[in-house]
């Protein structure tokens, strides 16, 4: 298993205006979130590393906090500062 390509094959496959979770990438790739956010910080800009938030909706603060704009530009639904990960939560994460 190689967890950083299990990582980015994951993140790519979520949909502009859709989420997972640390933890919904961890389960579906079989790692823990925390391995899943050490293989993220290996990826290059080329991943929508922004589509990737904690469990409870907030975005990764990391890249100078860009990521609420991101999410907010491709129409996530957003409560407040949060995703809203009831209406966001990419389908394979549910």
């Amino acid at each position: 298993m190689n967890i950083i390509e299990d990582v980015r094959e994951a993140v790519i496959a979520i949909p502009a205006g859709a989420v997972a979770s640390y933890d919904d990438i961890g389960k579906r790739i079989g790692a823990g979130p925390r391995q899943v956010g050490r293989a993220m910080s290996l990826l290059n800009d080329s991943v929508p590393w922004w589509r990737v938030v904690y469990a409870d909706g907030r975005p990764a603060s990391c890249h100078d906090g860009r990521a609420p704009g991101l999410l907010n530009d491709e129409g996530t639904p957003m409560l407040g500062a949060r995703v809203d990960m009831k209406r966001a939560r990419h389908r394979w994460a549910r």
